[in-house]
């Protein structure tokens, strides 16, 4: 194809990448360019055509989302726009979403769904076998560095993942099985067949049996490198895999002697064990936990995007995630938002009763009574903010919450109240450190939600600052897990 600047001085020849409906990508001898169609004519077979352009868009990924959540997600968009939806089915599970205009008639989209596992969501990507990928972890170190190399940009900065919703990876047990929680550790040497009696649990003395997803999954690689990997162990050799959570939750359910992880959203008639640790409360997964990133083992469904342009209708398809009408579809599924959900200073007892029986020798008396008035005197809100070991960086789902908590702000939902960003730290080093360290974070998050909030009238409430470090872990910080549920920011309603 040759672009032509429309006084025709001008030409550019090179192969078509790409068209959204608004710009072309274009590989020419000076590499890769993106050129506006409304500056330029277009002449040679790989012209696309103007008039009639179709949004494409190729989804590939984990099960969970592509088969449960994101039909669901298409048709809700389409009735939100105003127009019809067709699902054809392919081969291997395949499913193309046509949109029509109900106002001509015209096919304004096709979304194609192509299941499978997060590997092969990523290998898609890599490949451009696919446009999004769905994904129940983050992109590995391996993975980021491919992803640079085939000039999809780096998977790992903030414009690259999208959270959709937020799930769990839940141990579960019968309802029979008189076992009420497990700490981590125990669950990891559980599934390495290191603990296979019931009675090393406190239970009945009778063998355990073990059930997990397939190897190629998001729910058993997430189940590996965050609860296997850091204690060392690998999965033993007795274990029973599925295919889908909710099969593996009903097997699970008629065996009085088997434990299982599943997914949050697949529990169905199984029961869920409380998690913790000789150092924090147990936390049991519920929607609250879940948002706030208490619950040690939370997931968020992400969708990561390639660094260039998707066509205008693919882009608000993803801006649509964060709508009401999205967050009705998500819960519907089973999923849990990332909608602001205040946590009354009532529901806060454990954790400050915890706070004063693990805390260190240098927390001191009064700290932990200010600690105490200012929990008494607050709302927490669910998001919470959490960041690299070390750093100010904050992860993925806690930038998807700057965006939640920034729309709230400029919507005038605290008006005429106090936002206390509260920074808290592990308890690595000594706690002077971690103070300070605990409030700088405070003030990233701060400035983050300003940045943010760009439509908002800041005048018409306040947002203030406060740390209190290491006097109230979450978890121990024996662990890599442990220390990163620890480094936090919480956001408290005054």
């Amino acid at each position: 194809m040759t672009l032509r600047s429309l006084d025709g001085a001008i030409e550019l020849d090179g192969a078509l990448i790409g068209f959204d409906g608004e710009f072309y990508r274009v590989d020419t001898i000076y590499g890769p360019l993106t050129v506006s169609a409304q500056g330029v004519s277009c002449v040679g077979p790989g012209c696309p055509d103007l008039e009639s352009f179709v949004a494409e868009a190729r989804f590939a990924g984990a099960a969970v989302i592509a088969d449960r959540l994101m039909p669901a997600l298409i048709q809700a968009f389409a009735r939100d726009r105003g127009m019809d939806v067709a699902r054809a089915l392919g081969a291997n599970g395949h499913s193309t979403f046509t949109l029509t205009r109900r106002s001509d008639d015209t096919v304004a989209a096709r979304f194609t769904l192509i299941p499978g596992t997060t590997d092969q969501a990523f290998e898609a990507l890599l490949n451009r076998d696919a446009d999004l990928a769905l994904a129940l972890r983050q992109p590995s170190p391996v993975e980021r560095d491919a992803a640079d190399l085939a000039d999809l940009g780096n998977l790992g900065q903030p414009q690259r993942a999208r959270v959709l919703g937020l799930d769990g990876l839940v141990a579960v047990v019968s309802p029979e099985n008189p076992i009420r929680g497990i700490a981590l550790p125990d669950l990891a040497r559980v599934f390495a067949g290191e603990i296979i009696n019931w009675a090393d649990l406190g239970g009945g003395d009778a063998p355990i049996a073990l059930h997990l997803m397939q190897a190629g999954s998001g729910l058993a690689q997430g189940f590996a490198n965050r609860v296997l990997l850091p204690a060392g162990l690998d999965p033993g050799p007795d274990i029973i895999r599925h295919m889908d959570p909710h099969d593996l939750a009903s097997a699970v359910a008629r065996d009085p002697y088997a434990i299982g992880i599943t997914s949050f959203s697949a529990i169905d008639n199984a029961r869920a064990l409380a998690l913790g640790g000789i150092c924090g409360f147990s936390q049991t997964a519920t929607p609250a936990s879940l948002k706030a990133e208490d619950y040690p083992l939370t997931a968020p469904l992400l969708v990561y995007t390639p660094a260039r342009r998707l066509p205008q209708l693919v882009r608000e398809f993803l801006s649509f995630f964060e709508s009401r009408a999205a967050e009705r579809t998500i819960r519907r599924a089973g999923f849990v938002t990332q909608s602001i959900l205040p946590i009354p200073a009532a529901s806060q007892g454990n954790r400050l009763a915890n706070a004063i029986a693990v805390t260190g020798d240098e927390i001191t008396l009064p700290e932990l009574q200010r600690l105490a008035a200012r929990i008494s005197d607050s709302q927490r809100l669910s998001p919470s903010f959490r960041f690299a070991a070390g750093t100010a960086d904050l992860d993925t789902q806690s930038r998807s919450s700057v965006s939640r908590l920034a729309r709230a702000i400029e919507q005038g939902q605290f008006d005429g109240r106090q936002l206390v960003f509260v920074g808290f730290s592990d308890g690595a080093g000594d706690a002077a450190t971690n103070l300070r360290l605990a409030r700088g974070r405070a003030e990233t998050v701060r400035s983050a939600i300003i940045e943010a909030a760009s439509a908002a009238d800041l005048n018409r409430l306040q947002l203030r600052v406060d740390a209190f470090g290491e006097a109230m872990p979450m978890a121990c910080d024996d662990t890599d897990w442990g220390r990163a549920v620890n480094r936090r920011v919480e956001v408290w309603l005054e």
